[in-house]
């Protein structure tokens, strides 16, 4: 006998075992998945309303599929807000307002030493040393960067390319490095250089100009005519850099935050300003899946975009959370020092939140009129290939590799959003003959076919091979042998000049084939997904081309095991730093004698 289904949720029931603290809720469907995560500072109030008042008709629908709703009581509402921001961000809830920002942002590493180095970094801060960050932008980091070889002179090189130099690299040549690896310049010089560069960094970029502009004084009163020049020309660059960077108005460290909802898409423009200068700007999709104003978007956008990145000073919205001010007293708590949180602005800051309004109005309708043009794009493909409907997933296989040398086949997902990069796959392909690309793809295609035949995954509604009439036979077999003869499978073969827009689809068993021309929107569809696979493949290959030229180089020679070869790529760099050094840079390595540092060498230099 079946067993009875479970009894519906009584939200009203439910409500009265409530307490009125503040607090977070968590809403779940029958099979666990969790709907929601919601704050309130009452929760009785705010988790009763979802019972005891006519909904709007998509919260209605999330509140039908409630199963059980989970709380935990907090102290402060803003705690609770802290706490709701955490769980959205990591259990990614249906129906929350979702911000999507899965890359980690670039900050500047300054490392300890005698001679730190000042470099780009990006992921886990778990290195000594200082950052400096986060930026809106990798460009961003590397126009700092470049401003610190031009004005500072600091190292940027890694420490394994450091620590082996015999003599100045380009960077000493060109006057952006001081050239310390190899002493031409002492410590305490070179320190103070850095020092300079911190405090520019930091904002303090006037000290910088008067401790410069008192040692120039100094250095000419003591007639060192040459250094007081180059001091010279170095506050001169600086009061240029500052002119060209400085923000009028601009005074406090401030992030000025712009949204816009249209056709259910949400943007998101954030300004950076620090220290009176320009960081640029950056924009941001949120996910939206239940109705909601730009202010809603915001409240949600700060709290989780600001969990683990420095608060700035100022936060300008353009539209108001209905928690504005629980929103400032969480993150202020959160930051260690006092944040505002301003709407109403005048002044320098009005101008700023204007450009920012511009910049997310831009922004929204970019993307509108991309998702425009690629669903476009789909209903040209639909027409072309006289399918039933419009196609919702595309597979595009590519295979690469190097006169057969370590083969890789890609298999990319476009969707009518656009690329789905969650769901790329690639394959090493074992066990062919080296270019055999009709062996390669074929095993490809299994491999990633198999697990669909068995119930896992989903399957393509067109599956685009990279090649012509015989790759796509290998295709069809392999369909068909897997019992997936129903997927439709195009061929893309590139014309006699292999120049855009002369492609030829091959359709399937029969072999029909089409030139839609390059004026196809269909075609240009295709060409996006099929260049994709091709950056997707080649990528991989050499990836792994290139670690098992390491390996194979290193292996040969008889005393270097995994722990030695690990040993000497981590000291050099890599394979053409080792190939690179002599036999006394060799011995520096820990393991290595002077007689296989001789090996070694000998192995790379005959």
């Amino acid at each position: 006998m079946a067993s009875p289904s479970a009894p519906a949720f009584d939200g009203k029931a439910f409500v009265r075992t409530l307490s009125t603290s503040p607090g977070v809720y968590r809403m779940f469907d029958a099979a666990g998945e969790l709907l929601y995560v919601g704050k309130a500072n009452n929760l009785q109030k705010r988790v009763g309303s979802y019972f005891s008042k006519a909904l709007e008709s998509r919260i209605a629908v999330m509140v039908s599929q409630i199963a059980r709703i989970e709380v935990t009581l907090t102290r402060t509402e803003g705690e609770a807000l802290l706490l709701e921001s955490q769980l959205i961000k990591s259990l990614r809830p249906r129906y929350n307002i979702l911000l999507r920002d899965d890359k980690s942002y670039p900050y500047i590493h300054l490392s300890d030493g005698d001679y730190p180095r000042m470099g780009f970094h990006r992921g886990a801060r778990t290195g000594k040393g200082r950052y400096f960050g986060p930026f809106p932008s990798a460009y961003a980091v590397r126009e700092s960067l470049d401003l610190m070889q031009k004005l500072f002179k600091v190292r940027q090189c890694e420490d394994s390319y450091f620590r082996n130099r015999s003599r100045p690299c380009l960077q000493y040549q060109i006057g952006r490095c001081s050239a310390p690896c190899v002493g031409y310049i002492p410590v305490e010089d070179y320190q103070r250089d850095v020092r300079h560069a911190t405090m520019f960094l930091e904002g303090r970029s006037s000290a910088v100009i008067d401790e410069l502009a008192a040692a120039m004084e100094q250095a000419s009163a003591a007639l060192d005519f040459e250094r007081a020049a180059r001091l010279r020309d170095q506050v001169a660059g600086l009061r240029k850099i500052q002119a060209h960077h400085y923000v009028q108005g601009a005074t406090a460290d401030m992030d000025v935050l712009a949204c816009r909802i249209e056709a259910g898409v949400a943007c998101v423009s954030v300004l950076y300003f620090r220290n009176g200068i320009s960081l640029g700007s950056r924009d941001y999709f949120p996910r939206l899946p239940l109705d909601a104003t730009p202010g809603d978007v915001l409240g949600q956008f700060v709290a989780q975009y600001y969990l683990d990145k420095p608060v700035p000073q100022e936060l300008i919205l353009s539209d108001a959370p209905d928690d504005a001010d629980v929103l400032a007293e969480a993150l202020s708590a959160h930051a260690g020092h006092a944040v505002a949180v301003k709407t109403s602005v005048r002044g320098a800051r009005a101008r700023f939140l204007e450009l920012a309004l511009r910049n997310v109005q831009a922004a929204l309708l970019g993307r509108l009129s991309s998702r425009q043009t690629l669903h476009a794009r789909f209903e040209a493909l639909r027409e072309l290939l006289d399918l039933d409907e419009t196609p919702c997933r595309l597979e595009c296989f590519d295979i690469s590799h190097t006169l057969g040398e370590a083969t890789v086949a890609s298999c990319v997902v476009y969707g009518p959003e656009g690329p789905d990069k969650s769901r790329y796959r690639r394959f090493n392909i074992a066990g062919v003959a080296p270019g055999d690309d009709y062996a390669a793809m074929r095993q490809a295609l299994t491999r990633r076919f198999r697990r669909l035949a068995e119930g896992e995954g989903e399957a393509p509604d067109v599956l685009l091979i990279d090649g012509g009439q015989g790759q796509v036979a290998q295709a069809l077999d392999v369909l068909r042998e897997l019992g997936l003869g129903d997927i439709a499978v195009v061929g893309v073969a590139k014309g006699p000049a292999r120049k855009a827009g002369d492609e030829t689809l091959v359709l399937g068993a029969g072999g029909r084939s089409l030139q839609p021309g390059p004026e196809s929107a269909a075609l240009h569809l295709i060409q996006a997904v099929r260049d994709e696979a091709h950056r997707f493949a080649i990528t991989g290959h050499r990836k792994r081309r290139e670690a098992a030229r390491e390996r194979s180089a290193l292996e040969d020679i008889p005393g270097v095991g995994a722990q030695r070869r690990g040993a000497l790529l981590r000291a050099f760099g890599g394979l053409a730093g080792v190939a690179a050094a002599g036999v006394d840079e060799l011995m520096r390595v820990k393991g290595v004698s002077r007689s296989l540092a001789e090996r070694i060498y000998a192995a790379f230099h005959g």
